[in-house]
């Protein structure tokens, strides 16, 4: 199993359910199924989101009645998932929340969910069409009835421009999704990695609602050799203790190579000053 893999299966069942507005309910996915029940359950724990379990050759679905209405909706997704790819569960100690060590499965299945939650045919014209940053995201979690999380993580992998959305907890990347412009830029962001000093994402905290700011775009990715500065906007999840951040290019193009990598004496030689500095500064973009 792969994401690539877990996309295809979920958008197979978008497709199977005739997923035609954005009002759309959860439950057209168990209805195309045919042998999978939803329960809203009154006595679970608060921590436990949900589960699934089979009786009698019949799936059933539980999630949690006190939980938000978003959250019973990506937990019935999420379980979904576990049955449609035949994925064994693996919860670990952590949080069901929590991407630290999140086993591979438990990703397929969020990735799962998220498809589900803001199909490809209906999200990706709105999120093509949205002004990038965390406002838009805002926007169109309500319209969709997703969490900002899954929304970001959509809008990444389905946007045409060069993005990214990273998602932090304990000062080290968990997880990351890039759009297709990226990827193809390799534009890697390591799983794992300590989020950088210079970045919004170590102080998101404490300045919330500040807008992107503008940062050297080799401190988030990997042996990056382009020209270039990022925007970076960043959010902190106070009730998850996650960073969530934001990253593209102002020009929404992926800068060309530079050229002075590697190159001779003369190709690196000092150019004249013209008054603008060659590197990204630290202005806040409002």
């Amino acid at each position: 199993m792969d994401e690539f893999t877990a996309v295809l299966r979920a958008r197979e069942l978008v497709k199977r359910a005739k997923v035609a507005s954005i009002s759309f309910q959860v439950e057209s996915y168990f209805e195309a199924l045919g042998n999978c029940t939803l329960k809203v359950a009154q006595d679970l724990p608060a921590d436990e989101p949900g589960y699934s379990a089979r009786v009698a050759d019949k799936d059933f679905i539980i999630v949690n009645a006190k939980d938000r209405a978003e959250r019973r909706r990506f937990t019935a997704c999420h379980e979904l998932a576990h049955i449609v790819l035949d994925l064994p569960s693996e919860h670990t100690a952590n949080p069901c929340w929590s991407y630290a060590s999140r086993p591979p499965n438990e990703i397929y299945c969020d990735v799962f969910a998220a498809e589900l939650l803001l199909p490809y045919p209906l999200f990706k014209p709105v999120a093509d069409a949205s002004i990038i940053g965390f406002a838009a995201l805002d926007q169109i979690a309500r319209d969709f009835q997703a969490s900002v999380t899954a929304t970001g993580s959509r809008f990444a992998a389905a946007v045409d421009m060069p993005c990214a959305f990273v998602i932090s907890e304990r000062g080290k990347v968990r997880y990351a999704s890039r759009s297709k412009a990226l990827r193809e830029a390799g534009a890697w962001i390591a799983p794992g990695m300590i989020v950088p000093l210079s970045s919004s994402s170590r102080t998101a905290q404490f300045s919330q609602g500040e807008g992107p700011v503008e940062v050297a775009a080799d401190i988030w990715f990997s042996d990056w050799k382009r020209v270039g500065a990022l925007l970076e906007e960043s959010r902190h999840l106070a009730r998850w203790d996650q960073i969530l951040t934001l990253l593209w290019f102002e020009d929404e193009e992926v800068p060309q190579e530079d050229e002075t990598e590697g190159g001779d004496d003369a190709d690196t030689a000092l150019k004249e000053l013209d008054g603008n500095l060659p590197w990204p500064g630290k202005k806040r973009r409002r």
